[in-house]
């Protein structure tokens, strides 16, 4: 006998939200709330409390708990906040939620840059709970359909989109006009339009999303200081172009159309979803099709999309990595047209994202090592600081090499013409660390290899830093045609007047180091304590650059283990052949290919990424612990482009080596 009956079904567990921030978009989410399948309004937070009392009324939720952020977020019914204050408020709340174990559903941007998206992804990555950004319109059926139909080729080969949002207001006050609050069109909506295309661009590829490889723009700054109207123009692999635009002072047509190689799709109301949105399919010689998509509750099913991914981190309709590529994409956006806000630029005093003072994790990866001559310990990994785009980007990333344990930081004179040190400068004054802290500074390079150079430009890179020495300085290049006593003369000047602590050599052979301490050591001065030559798991077949040297070769080995000199290797990843970048049918890196495209760094590769398996690591650990377990002393120099890349490097420092695998993964004897 069937005795299943709707009576006896579970329903759904009640899902409790809080709303951050209540002003007019969180009205909307709230209104739409009851049409989601279990979420209910349990808090309402804000910096004024009678506010948040207030919102509450309007929406006759008086058993509601109201009060300030802290308060509502300690409330053990919330599950989940949605956070819609103004654009710089998003990470602070974000981050607290989290750490106070809150899943967040956060109004796009979820910060105004991507370094500032990159430490939320990391934070909430590392939590177990679900952060989701909310484009709402992401989770329509709508939408859904465009990439569906995108997908199956209705219309084509995808050859081009054209998507817009932009308004005018009223006025040129309040948040939108407002640099400290990261005003402008291309934060506030552009976003929009941006996400569409690259969702679009991705699903005709079979990917949930793709990324442009240019963006180029023009537009209007106002008297504020935002962007008040502007159009991008973005271009993706195999020649796909999309035409994006946006503004506050300007009303376009708010539509997407995209054209294939068969037809179009056109909808009339991509993004804010009201009564009955259309999508018009229209294929050569055939009647256009009209599907409506009224009934639908964008702010509803973004609600149920966070519920849903809980246990998962992210929204199966729009992932932590999709917001990161969104993020990039307003950079570029902002870059091209000159926009940069007060609070991110090179020389502002941008904190953590948490707000909270820079500390050492107690449970933190990093081992480290002694340099004679540098009073500080120096952490095994060594930060690169040449592939961060700003320093916005760069504090974050170098905040959690911090947080890990880092402590060593490697830079160039000729690094972005001076920018870089000047930025990694500007960091360490921000988070008053310069005694905390070692500094590798390198200078005399190519084709100003020289003894006057060295003075020259070591002077100016202490003032670009802000400091009075450098924990250890470097020449970038050799130039054989300079006898070595020179070099080690005015190195040896700079060491006794306070300006270097320790000093070496980058791209030097073995031959001349040891010619350079032979001659210190003859004439009572400081021998060359370091050196910082390519090395690492791949096999280089050419160099980046004109100039560098590497110490792969079995010599070089055999070298370093008897002079026991630390060894500081660029490029050990191999400029990211670990890190996913190489594939043997992918040559659009042409340097990567160049320099370490084989069979035999291949079957690296897959050695490392077989052995990573065992260890529960990625490839580019194996590849770092390759040059952390070597017979001789090594600091290896690392550039992550992202947190993640960062962290999946450190898990190398927890792994050890035998002789026998060091041997079997770098292909010895075979």
């Amino acid at each position: 006998m069937n005795v299943h009956s709707a009576s006896s079904e579970a329903s759904p567990a009640r899902f409790g939200w809080a709303v951050l921030g209540p002003g007019n978009i969180a009205r909307r989410f709230v209104s739409q709330l009851p049409g989601s399948a279990r979420g209910v309004l349990v808090a309402v937070g804000s910096s004024d409390p009678d506010r948040a009392a207030a919102f509450a009324r309007q929406f006759d939720a008086a058993s509601a708990h109201t009060g300030t952020y802290a308060e509502v977020l300690a409330d053990p019914s919330v599950d989940a906040v949605y956070i819609s204050t103004v654009h710089t408020g998003h990470a602070h709340l974000t981050l607290q939620a989290l750490a106070a174990g809150k899943h967040v559903l956060c109004e796009k941007p979820l910060a105004p840059n991507r370094g500032t998206v990159m430490a939320l992804v990391d934070a909430a990555r590392t939590s177990g709970r679900s952060l989701v950004e909310a484009y709402m319109y992401r989770f329509h059926p709508q939408t859904a359909k465009v990439l569906d139909l995108v997908a199956a080729g209705a219309i084509g080969d995808l050859v081009h989109i054209d998507a817009s949002f932009a308004f005018r207001t009223g006025g040129t006050t309040g948040r939108l006009f407002d640099v400290d609050l990261a005003g402008g069109g291309i934060l506030d909506v552009g976003g929009y339009p941006v996400s569409m295309t690259r969702a679009v661009v991705g699903a005709a590829v079979g990917r949930p999303f793709a990324e442009p490889s240019e963006v180029t723009a023009t537009g209007t700054i106002g008297a504020t200081g935002v962007d008040e109207w502007s159009v991008a123009r973005l271009t993706f692999a195999g020649g796909v172009t999309a035409s994006v635009r946006t503004g506050v002072r300007l009303q376009d047509l708010n539509t997407v159309t995209i054209y294939g190689s068969r037809g179009t799709i056109h909808l009339d109301d991509p993004w804010t979803l009201t009564d009955d949105p259309v999508l018009t399919l229209t294929v050569v010689g055939e009647e256009p099709q009209e599907r409506r998509f009224g009934g639908a509750l964008p702010y509803a099913l973004e609600a149920d999309a966070l519920a849903d991914s809980v246990g998962l981190g992210e929204a199966a309709q729009l992932s932590l990595d999709d917001s990161l590529g969104n993020a990039l994409v307003l950079d570029q956006w902002r870059a091209a047209i000159g926009l940069r806000y007060p609070f991110e630029s090179e020389d502002a005093a941008i904190p953590t994202v948490s707000g909270s003072p820079l500390t050492v994790d107690p449970q933190h990866p990093m081992t480290y090592g002694e340099i004679a001559g540098v009073a500080k310990p120096v952490s095994r990994l060594v930060m690169g600081v040449d592939n961060q785009p700003d320093l916005a980007h760069a504090s974050a990333i170098f905040d959690y090499f911090v947080t890990q344990g880092g402590n060593t930081f490697d830079t160039g004179y000729i690094y972005g013409g001076g920018l870089l040190e000047g930025r990694l400068g500007r960091w360490i004054a921000n988070r008053g660390i310069r005694e905390d802290v070692v500094v590798i500074t390198k200078g005399a390079h190519t084709p100003h290899c020289d003894p006057d150079s060295i003075t020259r430009q070591l002077l100016e890179s202490l003032e670009r830093q802000g400091t009075d020495y450098a924990d250890i300085y470097m020449m970038h290049r050799d130039n054989p045609e300079v006898p070595v006593g020179e070099f080690v003369d005015v190195l040896d000047e700079h060491f006794h007047a306070g300006r270097i602590h320790v000093y070496g050599g980058s791209n030097w052979t073995p031959a001349r180091v040891d010619e350079a301490n032979a001659y210190a050591a003859a004439n009572g001065r400081e021998p060359f304590r370091v050196l910082s030559n390519h090395f690492g798991l791949a096999e280089a077949y050419d160099v980046p650059w004109a100039g560098c040297v590497h110490a792969t070769d079995p010599a070089s080995k055999r070298w370093l283990a008897e002079r026991q000199i630390p060894l500081l290797p660029w490029s050990s990843q191999a400029r990211g052949f670990f890190a996913g970048r190489a594939r043997p049918e992918d040559h659009s890196d042409a340097e990567l290919v160049r320099c370490y495209y084989s069979d035999a760094n291949f079957e690296r590769l897959r050695r490392a990424t077989e052995l990573g398996a065992e260890h529960g690591v990625a490839a580019t650990a194996i590849a770092l612990a390759f040059v952390l377990c070597q017979p001789f002393p090594t600091f290896p120099l690392f550039g992550p482009r992202t947190i993640s890349e960062c962290r999946s490097s450190m898990a190398g420092l927890g792994i050890e080596l035998s002789s026998a695998q060091l041997a079997w993964l770098d292909l010895i004897g075979e």
